[in-house]
């Protein structure tokens, strides 16, 4: 593998050519990345036993977190695993206001889907929404941080990987569980998972530290009294970033109103999330940020924690009183249950909103709670508070040797950078349509790439590629990578904010492949001074573009298919802030089952509109 002359330069601004670089840097090093990628040394014997509370990391006798789950080849051989989804409308009120939402099963969030390491999973969704010109209700369910190898077609994004899938109908999405840890699924499909649809994904495999109990996925979220929708209409899409109400703890929470009438009379309505432990045990807690646009400084008063995987990828364990997570992003946690609970066993879980360093303002961010309690507790609200400093910015968690290290270390090598090819990326207003359905004020979108993403829901690019066309539309803000020769090798995305863009955090997710993440920093980026971090750096799917700065990534061109890559705050998905990596395009293969059910799917979808689309469609 070798160091690909593919790499992005990407500015944020507002105003075309404001960043003030040249278009090509050159220096007098070859590029070269050097990709002997040395594992952990094994410190599991094999065969390493059963799983279990004492046994971690060990799975299956011949598995464990020693093993290369990058290379399929040596993973497990899992059984077919089979799940059914429903896609509903209906009102709901997870914080105890009743208001329009969409549901997955008929729940906030919706069921988690479990499944071993190995497995093939079989995932039927219908949509079971009426048909809406103006929400669309065509929906595409992405499983997030999927890796999806050699699998596009089942990726779930509309006019990327397939046309929505239209009321009525159903999509079989089938893949292999090729990681393990925790994650979450969501509509791909313009606003709707802000309106609830999204649930968790818990892949068992093996764990880098050793915990009693399992107590599943814990979803934090920001939630509206105004659907996703409305929002968008009421200032999103002219560039007023929405505020939303409340914030969501798997889903509920209270709402304190400040009319009571509001409310049925009552001050507070709605319930907080609440669990039980016992003393003397540990327990594995999987953390999923499923916010449209807010980041959490998780705690627990009274207690600290182990991290032992973000996103899907395991880490060497380290104690802390709190994580902040950001939009897309996992954290898996170990509590160790004290042995002396307070005398009423009840303490506060904190989401911990972070409103300070420009992050998203909510209005009731102080009341990110829910309850821990211990058996045999009082039942009554904790008084217990805080320790934890809190956050005063919105970048992502400290990675060093100790905090964040990836147990299966990978380095990245002898990085030197030849020629980067620089490509200045703006933001732009442009006028509403003629026909008065979006309203008079100039709309703002976000360009990446030199272009802002808006696709056609019935073109995906998908088709494109099966077709053998040789171009795609300029809105689909492609760009073609593909290694020199036959092995696999890196690209280099450089993604760099002008100092002329509005002063915001970005946390980008890349569809497709985990990322090395080589810098996040505040400040140009300078191919002579920066410092890259390239000794096992933190390895993720999700990673945050520092206001003012740049953040610099490293993925394998192993993976061939058509990738999004996006900011994943959902307002700026909707203003374009996204494009698509067609990967190694003579080397994509679609199954003939896939092709199949793309055709169609496309052709119930194209039957059933007309569509009303006011965003990127993402």
């Amino acid at each position: 593998m070798k160091l690909s002359l593919f790499s992005v330069f990407a500015a944020l601004a507002v105003g075309a050519d404001a960043l003030s670089v040249p278009s090509t840097f050159t220096s007098n090093l070859r590029p070269r990345l050097d990709t002997s990628l040395e594992p952990r040394q094994a410190k599991v014997p094999m065969p390493c036993g059963e799983h279990g509370p004492k046994n971690r990391k060990c799975w299956k006798n011949d598995y464990s977190v020693e093993t290369d789950y990058y290379d399929v080849a040596k993973i497990p051989k899992g059984r077919r695993n089979e799940k059914w989804l429903s896609v509903r409308q209906g009102e709901c009120s997870p914080d105890g206001f009743k208001r329009p939402c969409m549901t997955m099963n008929g729940t906030i969030p919706g069921p988690t889907i479990e499944a071993d390491w190995g497995d093939e999973l079989i995932i039927h969704v219908t949509n079971d929404m009426s048909h809406d010109i103006h929400l669309g209700n065509g929906t595409a369910i992405h499983w997030h941080g999927l890796r999806m190898l050699n699998n596009m077609a089942n990726d779930g994004v509309p006019g990327v990987t397939s046309c929505p899938i239209a009321p009525g109908e159903t999509f079989t999405y089938r893949f292999h569980v090729t990681q393990y840890g925790s994650t979450w699924y969501h509509s791909h499909f313009s606003l709707q998972y802000g309106d609830g649809l999204y649930g968790g994904m818990i892949f068992h495999g093996p764990a880098t530290d050793d915990y009693d109990e399992d107590l599943g996925i814990m979803t934090l979220a920001d939630w509206g009294h105004l659907t996703a929708f409305q929002a968008w209409r009421n200032g999103g899409i002219n560039g007023r970033a929405p505020r939303l109400t409340s914030t969501l703890i798997n889903g509920t929470n209270t709402f304190r109103c400040n009319n009571a009438a509001d409310c049925g009379g009552v001050p507070e309505i709605g319930k907080k999330f609440e669990m039980t432990i016992e003393p003397k045990k540990t327990y594995r807690l999987r953390l999923v940020n499923a916010a449209v646009d807010g980041v959490f400084q998780f705690s627990i008063d009274g207690h600290k924690f182990k991290v032992i995987a973000n996103d899907l990828v395991p880490v060497v364990p380290f104690e802390t009183d709190s994580i902040k997570v950001q939009m897309g992003q996992r954290y898996d946690i170990i509590i160790e249950a004290k042995d002396d609970a307070n005398e009423n066993g009840n303490y506060w879980i904190r989401g911990g909103w972070v409103g300070a360093g420009g992050c998203a303002a909510i209005t009731n961010g102080d009341d990110a709670t829910g309850i821990l309690r211990y058996k045999g507790s009082d039942g009554k609200p904790p008084t217990t508070t805080s320790t934890v400093v809190p956050a005063t910015d919105c970048r992502d968690e400290i990675n060093n040797s100790t905090r964040l290290a990836p147990y299966l270390a990978q380095d990245v090598q002898h990085f030197n950078l030849d020629t980067i090819t620089i490509k200045n990326l703006s933001s732009q207003q442009i006028d509403p349509p003629a026909d008065g359905s979006l309203g008079n004020a100039k709309l703002f979108q976000w360009t990446l790439h030199g272009s802002s993403l808006y696709l056609n829901w019935s073109d995906p690019a998908l088709g494109y590629v099966v077709d053998q066309k040789t171009t795609f539309p300029s809105p689909y803000n492609v760009a073609n990578v593909k290694p020199s020769g036959p092995d696999p090798e890196w690209a280099i995305l450089v993604v760099q904010q002008a100092s002329t863009a509005p002063p915001l955090d970005h946390p980008f997710h890349l569809h497709g492949h985990d990322f090395w993440v080589l810098a996040a920093e505040v400040g140009v980026f300078d191919v002579k001074t920066a410092k890259f971090n390239t000794k096992n750096p933190m390895r993720r799917d999700v990673a945050t573009l520092p206001a003012r700065g740049y953040l610099a990534i490293a993925f394998l061109l192993d993976n061939p298919g058509v990738w999004l890559a996006h900011c994943h705050i959902a307002w700026h998905a909707s203003q374009g802030l996204s494009m698509q990596f067609v990967e190694s395009r003579d080397q994509i293969k679609i199954a003939d089952e896939d092709l199949q059910q793309y055709d169609k799917t496309c052709k119930s979808w194209r039957a059933s509109g007309p569509w009303h689309q006011d965003d990127s469609g993402i």
